[in-house]
């Protein structure tokens, strides 16, 4: 099989960056485009010398739909409204779309899933090996434990990051949720303050700290009355979400249209 052509979205940012090195690094992948925001100061370079690269001739634009009629698949870990944006131009060219932006909205998520009857997407809140394996993990420990453990996650990120809970913290709670037969949605305690009064039982619990350049701590706290569990991932590079992303373009370049995971990609579901 041919090269897949993968469109970088957000190639100026940190991510992106590194979603450039780990393509040119990957055998069976190769820069297709790379995409940046309308008036960025940024349109116009050359994508490999941003990553650190030897000059590729890929240079940033904000033209998803020109750039994407010679490509199989976008990466994209932008921000809310520019993911959505480019759901609809990946859909209607037919790329892979790999998304990894956090903080989309309900709405969001129904757009994206709007177009999966003829879009293969793959969606995560982290395209990490280390913390889907953590999520399945955390499913099997919450089937386990009955409610008399209580459930704490706690995520530390980096001064510039802009949603909270993170969206890796709200997939390993959804993890818990799903491993305990609730809705998360329900039985969701968020930025305790003052007097909240005692915490309600079957509650998952989140905090979040900000601060220096943190790239990711995740940690799952399982409390009962004697003994405490608690399960942890520390993300040192986001490399590690690049070779992710790179790999579940590769593997969802055959798959049918539909939405799929990162647990898809790794087989985890039956962990």
């Amino acid at each position: 099989m041919s090269e897949m052509r993968l469109i970088v979205a957000g190639a100026g940012g940190r991510m992106g960056r590194a979603l450039t090195r780990v393509i040119s690094e990957t055998e069976g992948a190769v820069l297709a485009g790379a995409l940046e925001a309308p008036g960025s100061e940024l349109l116009g370079q050359d994508a490999g010398v941003l990553a650190g690269l030897p000059a590729n001739g890929v240079l940033l634009s904000a033209d998803l739909w020109s750039m994407s009629a010679n490509a199989d698949g976008i990466l994209d870990f932008t921000v809310p409204g520019a993911t959505i944006a480019n759901v609809a131009i990946a859909a209607q060219r037919g790329l892979v779309h790999v998304i990894g932006t956090t903080g989309l909205s309900a709405s969001d998520d129904a757009v994206i899933q709007s177009v999966t009857s003829r879009a293969t997407v793959v969606k995560s809140g982290n395209m990490s090996l280390g913390i889907n394996l953590l999520a399945a993990l955390v499913k099997r420990v919450a089937q386990s434990l009955d409610a008399s453990f209580d459930i704490e996650i706690l995520e530390m990120h980096h001064r510039a990051k802009i949603d909270a809970p993170s969206g890796t913290a709200l997939m390993l709670g959804e993890a818990a949720a799903t491993g305990r037969r609730i809705a998360l949605g329900e039985h969701s305690a968020r930025g305790r303050d003052g007097e909240t009064g005692a915490r309600r039982s079957g509650d998952i619990g989140f905090a979040s700290l900000r601060g220096g350049s943190v790239t990711g701590d995740h940690s799952v706290i399982f409390a009962g009355a004697m003994e405490r569990i608690e399960l942890t991932h520390r993300a040192e590079d986001r490399t590690m979400f690049a070779q992710g992303a790179v790999k579940a373009a590769l593997w969802a370049r055959d798959k049918k249209p539909a939405l799929y995971t990162m647990a898809d990609v790794l087989g985890l579901h039956n962990f």
